[in-house]
């Protein structure tokens, strides 16, 4: 029986069923054929804390074998040359992939384009010269990008970037930092966001501008990556801009307008981490379930005790309802609406609902849930990056107060 009582489009089911047998066909076989290399932290990463050459050929593998199969870029604009599918795709297909892929097989990550690590609208603004050079290799998958805005003083008020772009003939050179850039270990381009109008910027009414910028030019400076949970290597990385000289053509979109960019770019994450949240959570109480269905204590199944039961159908309560909210927001985007406070709602509400599962999955699990094999405490791990990620809970409960305030008070 269907869980939920609406019909999802037709389009909307076949590409979220066809990304799936993608992953069935070209991730998980990928995964299986190099789990030495990809579970032993000394192969997987080089000393740096990089991604090892052999883990991103098998990334770029997966991109590449995407685009050739129509799915890489099906939620890019077609006038980039994209399939032009809009956010309830977007936020059906990440849902999928996480849920029936769970942590474990992580590189699906990469069938699927993400707004900061390839293309997306984010770059429906570039100059003719850019598309020419830059965009063909992203679409293709045989190059990535990240996306360069937080800073060390410029986390959740992203207004207060440091980095500048002063004027330069008809250039300009940068000067400054990035950090939490993710993908920028192994990014071949960076969308980086930087003030071109001091006054502006200070005002709040603009001066701030997005260019696109190869990893390798002069003056890029991968300065480490950033580990987070004790891990010997990560995606994260801190940059430093030292006299980066940029030109006419990497300007992404209208001079002194990119913090409209920037705040989409956001907007997309809080769709897929919403998305990978639900998903995450809905294998965590699967594999739950089916434990608690095998593991005997005193007798009889766990399943049967209430202690163990009851929580996993919170949890699964909780899913249910955080994936109606991600499957209706989306709907709203894709009919124009604004949708801010909705979009907030989702996310906020999504993640905290899949961190609480991934717990109470462990928890039914004892010990065994904490062991590498099993993936949940990856699983958590995720979840609880994305609990500050792209807008922290407390960030969008911000945003959802005032949008009460003014009024918006429909539910």
């Amino acid at each position: 029986m269907a869980a939920i009582a609406f019909e999802l489009p037709e389009s909307v089911e076949q590409v979220r069923d066809g990304i799936r047998a993608f992953a069935e066909q070209e991730v998980i076989p990928r995964h299986e054929r190099n789990r030495d290399l990809l579970e032993n932290p000394r192969l997987k990463y080089d000393e740096d804390g990089r991604l090892s050459a052999p883990v991103r050929a098998l990334i770029k593998e997966i991109r590449m074998a995407s685009a050739e199969a129509g799915y890489y870029h099906m939620c890019v604009p077609e006038a980039l040359g994209g399939g032009g599918f809009g956010m309830q795709v977007y936020y059906a297909c990440w849902e999928e992939l996480f849920h029936s892929c769970g942590p474990q097989n992580w590189m699906m990550l990469y069938a699927l384009s993400h707004w900061a690590f390839g293309p997306s609208r984010l770059l429906e603004k570039v100059t003719d010269r850019a598309r020419d050079e830059i965009l063909g290799p992203l679409m293709s998958g045989e190059k990535s990008m990240c996306f360069g805005l937080s800073e060390p003083g410029a986390g959740s008020d992203a207004s207060m970037i440091k980095t500048r772009a002063r004027k330069d003939g008809d250039g300009w050179v940068i000067n400054g930092r990035k950090i939490w850039t993710s993908n920028a270990p192994i990014a071949d381009y960076c969308v980086l966001f930087a003030v071109t109008d001091a006054e502006k910027a200070a005002a709040k009414k603009g001066g701030i501008s997005a260019f696109i910028v190869p990893t390798d030019a002069p003056g890029f400076v991968m300065q480490r990556v950033v580990k987070l949970f004790g891990h010997i290597g990560g995606d994260e990385a801190e940059l430093v801009f030292e006299d980066l000289r940029v030109e006419p053509w990497q300007v992404v979109g209208e001079l002194d307008n990119g913090f409209g960019a920037a705040l989409y770019g956001v907007s997309l994450g809080r769709i897929y981490n919403s998305a990978r949240a639900v998903g995450l959570g809905r294998w965590s109480v699967e594999l739950a379930l089916e434990y608690a269905k095998q593991r005997i204590a005193f007798g009889k199944p766990i399943a049967e005790y209430q202690g163990v039961s009851f929580p996993l159908a919170t949890a699964a309560t909780e899913l249910h309802a955080a994936h109606l909210m991600g499957l209706n927001a989306t709907k709203l985007l894709d009919q124009g609406e604004a949708a801010i406070k909705e979009l907030s709602m989702t996310k906020a509400y999504s993640v905290q609902v899949g961190l609480k599962a991934v717990d109470q999955a462990m928890q039914a699990h004892g010990a065994m849930g904490l062991t590498n094999e099993i993936g949940l405490a990856e699983a958590w791990q995720y979840l609880r990056i994305i609990n500050i990620a792209d807008g922290s809970n407390e960030i969008l409960n911000k945003t959802i107060a005032q949008r009460l305030l003014k009024g918006d008070v429909d539910l």
